[in-house]
């Protein structure tokens, strides 16, 4: 986990020089991709770890015995996993403000809000999941010794259901750094918006996207490398081996 972690910080620093020596358009663009690749890496792992914590209040939420923080947190989740991203990134940017002026962001923060409460609806599910699959027994035997409820919440239930929802948590994650693409929209200059102001100026759009498309592949990879040490990392009875 920590070489993968320190590949990815080698690529981000030092991507400038192999994209200097490729051939024009990318060459002479080098510098305006790798500033946009840094973009839709801060992107990720932004709206990734607030997409967390929003994943664990709706879970909680959701399978909480007080039926008001149940429909809020339904409703969130509804209507999250419901519509389209593209929509919600837009209504972040143009209709929030129009709701109230305290809820005008600039583009890099509205694309990690609507981004962050996308895939934080998709976490609250496999987080609730794993809530749910953690078995009844040793919550028995947890309050036969005298746990209180919170004390078998935090030392019983939780661990146990993040290690099972770890894997699609760290596959959200991976789907979140293709999905800030769509920040593009709203003016946010993180990789495909680099690769189409190249296009724009040099024509040529079959390099571009080439290049834009081996990009996003190798921080993929990367990442995927990573998410797959974590699950190592906390593998759950050694079923990975």
């Amino acid at each position: 986990m920590v070489s993968a972690a320190v590949v990815l910080m080698l690529i981000l620093w030092l991507i400038t020089i192999p994209l200097a020596w490729a051939p024009d358009p990318i060459g002479n663009n080098a510098q305006l991709f790798a500033d946009g690749t840094r973009v839709t890496v801060q992107l990720t792992l932004v709206s990734g770890v607030i997409g967390v914590l929003l994943g664990v209040l709706a879970a909680l939420g959701k399978v909480s015995k007080v039926a008001p923080l149940r429909w809020v947190a339904s409703f969130y989740i509804w209507v999250m996993r419901g519509t389209p991203l593209l929509v919600q990134v837009l209504f972040v940017y143009f209709a929030l403000p129009e709701i109230s002026p305290w809820l005008r962001f600039n583009e890099f923060t509205a694309a990690c809000v609507a981004l962050a409460l996308n895939v934080g609806a998709y976490n609250a599910e496999a987080i609730r999941a794993g809530l749910l699959a953690v078995p009844k027994g040793q919550l028995e035997a947890a309050r036969s010794l005298g746990l209180s409820r919170w004390h078998t919440f935090i030392d019983i239930t939780f661990p146990q259901a993040i290690k099972i929802a770890l894997p699609p948590l760290v596959n959200n994650v991976v789907a979140l750094l293709k999905d800030s693409s769509l920040a593009f929209t709203i003016g946010v200059v993180e990789l495909t918006n680099a690769g189409s102001q190249v296009k724009s100026t040099s024509f040529q759009a079959v390099p571009v996207f080439i290049a834009t498309a081996i990009i996003y592949l190798t921080l993929t990879t990367v990442m995927t490398q990573i998410s797959d040490a974590v699950e190592r990392r906390y593998d759950i009875e050694g079923k990975l081996g």
